[in-house]
């Protein structure tokens, strides 16, 4: 572990003037840039983002003028009944309309039109909408950079794990090559009459529990691979290839603010995005301004009209029109609409807005509350572990001292074989004690500065 002290001292000096410091290799980076890859629910959050900003564009594009074209015909066959007052025709003496009058009618009609229209002003409400939808796409942005320092957290985590089962491997063997050797001797003592079987059946059973260890560990870290390639889709080859040390990793200021916090962005965002929402509802009470402009073509052709008998000539009229056409018809103009009176409709839609900003509001501020106690929360179990470090330090290493002295004791015959064991074991404990800590201290670190919302900017790789 010493090596990982000199690391320790190397980043302080390189890195005294940073609030913290997270060291990485340049291969745990590639891995954690993989895992943040492959991470579906960054991937979601970056569509969810993609899809506000089509949503954006859709509402900038009402200025972009529509073009339409249409065609309808239309075959008419019907009687209309006129009921008039009668009218005197002078000179000829002619009555018309006297009662009720029937037409029979039957035609053919046809138009077609080539439209554009677009819009000139909405009442603010385009842009308005817009700017809300830009606010919620960054909100959408922040939330997504919050699920990397997830990632990040679980990715390295994830490796101090496997570096902890490596490591835990490395003291199985050593005490069980200290236990074999000891085996070994007793047995030749037991032989010259200078020993038990009971000692000899007692490192046999301390033997059978290492190698219990080893099954436990094999285990282990058959899980610790299968999540690290369900992280980084990885190899195992590949996963055997990053290069990982376990360093403490140091905070070297105590002024942490969760101000920067990728939460607390958003939820401004959001709030933002609501205040434009609330004026793009007031943009109701304003009218709207279009333009429109295009070509028609109408046409009458192939119609009959049949008058009831008429006075003094004593029979109906037959009134064919075999084409009537208007064509081209040009046409360019202006519209105006104004929704004065909506039902109280906008009021309630206005109010609902205002109580949105409102309960974002409360959120921003509940979650300053709550990340505040968290940062505190975090850095204080952060300190802590950092004093345990030291004490784990001087437990190995008294540990150490113990078992060595052990050794030399129990050769001499001064102590009986449950008290060599017993020092074997509790150099073992104290071994995986204090890889335990670390990792745990650096646990605690990642955490401390997620709550600040900039572990990004306190990643840097060693060469």
């Amino acid at each position: 572990m010493k090596k990982y002290l000199a690391l320790t001292i190397i980043s302080l000096m390189f890195f005294a003037n940073a609030n913290a410091q997270i060291l990485i290799s340049t291969s745990l980076d590639e891995a954690i840039n993989k895992a943040i890859e492959k991470n579906s629910s960054i991937k979601n959050k970056e569509l969810e983002i993609e899809k506000i900003n089509l949503q954006k564009k859709g509402l900038w594009n009402k200025y972009i003028p529509t073009l339409e074209a249409s065609g309808l015909y239309t075959y008419y066959d019907n009687k209309l009944t006129i009921d008039a007052p009668s009218v005197t025709v002078p000179v000829v003496n002619l009555t018309l309309f006297d009662g009720k009058q029937t037409f029979n009618n039957y035609g053919n009609i046809f138009n077609g039109s080539v439209m554009a229209k677009t819009v000139l002003f909405s009442g603010m409400q385009i842009p308005n909408g817009a700017k809300a939808l830009e606010q919620k796409a960054k909100g959408a942005e922040y939330l997504k950079e919050s699920e990397k320092d997830g990632v990040i957290k679980e990715v390295i985590n994830t490796f101090d794990q496997l570096t902890l089962l490596n490591e835990v491997e490395k003291l199985i063997n050593d005490s069980d090559k200290r236990l074999q050797t000891e085996s070994k001797r007793v047995s030749k003592a037991i032989e010259q009459g200078l020993a038990v079987p009971y000692d000899r059946d007692k490192i046999k059973l301390a033997s059978l529990e290492l190698n219990s260890k080893k099954i436990e560990l094999d285990g282990k870290r058959k899980l610790v691979y299968r999540k690290l390639r369900y992280l980084t889709d990885y190899s195992d080859s590949e996963i055997n290839n990053v290069k990982h040390d376990l360093v403490p990793y140091i905070i070297t200021s105590d002024k942490l603010s969760p101000e920067n916090k990728q939460e607390i962005k958003a939820l401004e965002s959001y709030k933002l995005a609501n205040e434009y929402m609330l004026k793009k509802e007031k943009g109701t009470y304003l009218p709207t301004l279009g333009a429109f402009g295009g070509v028609t073509y109408s046409s009458l052709f192939d119609a009959n009209t049949t008058t009831p008998v008429i006075p003094g000539l004593n029979k109906p009229l037959n009134l064919s029109i075999n084409e009537m056409t208007m064509s081209p018809n040009w046409m360019i103009g202006a519209a105006m609409k104004w929704e004065i009176f909506a039902g109280f409709e906008r009021e309630h839609k206005i109010h609902e807005a205002k109580i949105n900003i409102e309960q974002v509001q409360n959120q921003i501020d509940d979650t300053k509350e709550k990340l505040e106690l968290l940062l505190e929360n975090n850095y204080v179990n952060y300190s802590v572990l950092n004093q345990k470090i030291e004490i784990t330090n001087q437990q190995e290493k008294v540990a150490n001292n113990n078992l060595s002295l052990a050794i030399k004791q129990y050769k001499e015959g001064l102590i009986n074989i449950s008290e060599r064991l017993e020092a074997e074991n509790d150099s073992f404990k104290a071994a995986v004690n204090k890889i335990n800590t670390l990792i745990e201290q650096r646990l605690s670190a990642i955490e401390t500065i997620i709550a600040t919302g900039e572990l990004t900017q306190h990643i840097s790789k060693l060469n």
